[in-house]
């Protein structure tokens, strides 16, 4: 077989492959933790999305992937060459080959500044008629938004759990309600990806019109 013909064989491969992603939230307790799978050429800003709509983030703050000293996310002009790198123009198998690394950072909302540490468990060919991305397992509740980071969500844990403390009407009220961190809300997630899915499919081309 030609070397162009192997190297275009082994590039439709690449574009099947699947990765799947174990994404721990840092420094919380009860544990809160998402695997899941998706494209191995999947861009960062769409992992970002993904990442959202499985831990329950309501993407209203900015993030920023990292991984051998470098930092993706989305540039902005005030901060010229010094901020991240577009995440919307590298890929997960971008960060794995460039970087060398099966762990990536990734940080959202620098003000509370929740640590992600995603790990690549393993890359395998895509499941015939599968949707990406596919939820594999959810433990726990994402924490609520400006909530204070994992110290404030302890203080928040704290007084939601204990009907006399001084802060726990302020905090039902909040909120909007009671919590329970034990909850993934794996109905949620898998609704939210299955609208990405169905987002990110490929549009059917549209068949030539016949010459007259």
């Amino acid at each position: 077989m030609a070397l162009e013909s192997r190297t275009r064989i082994e590039e439709d491969r690449r574009m099947t492959l699947v990765a799947r992603l174990k994404v721990t939230l840092s420094d919380v307790e009860p544990e809160v933790l998402r695997r899941f799978d998706v494209p191995l050429k999947i861009k960062l800003s769409r992992l970002h999305d993904v990442i959202q709509a499985a831990m329950g983030w309501t993407d209203t703050h900015l993030y920023e992937f990292r991984a051998g000293g470098v930092g993706w996310g989305v540039p902005l002009p005030e901060y010229d060459n010094d901020g991240p790198l577009p995440a919307s123009k590298t890929s997960l198998l971008d960060v794995l080959e460039d970087v060398g690394t099966k762990t990536i950072h990734y940080i959202y909302d620098f003000g509370d500044n929740w640590h992600h540490v995603i790990k690549v468990e393993k890359i395998d060919d895509a499941i015939l008629g599968a949707e990406y991305p596919r939820l594999v397992r959810a433990i726990g509740a994402c924490p609520p938004e400006d909530v204070g980071g994992f110290p404030g969500y302890a203080d928040f844990l704290e007084a939601m759990a204990d009907p006399n403390h001084e802060d726990h009407a302020r905090m039902l009220e909040w909120h909007g309600g009671k919590f329970d961190p034990y909850e993934a809300d794996i109905g949620r997630i898998l609704d939210k990806f299955e609208r990405l899915a169905k987002k990110w499919a490929p549009k059917p081309r549209k068949p030539k019109a016949a010459n007259q």
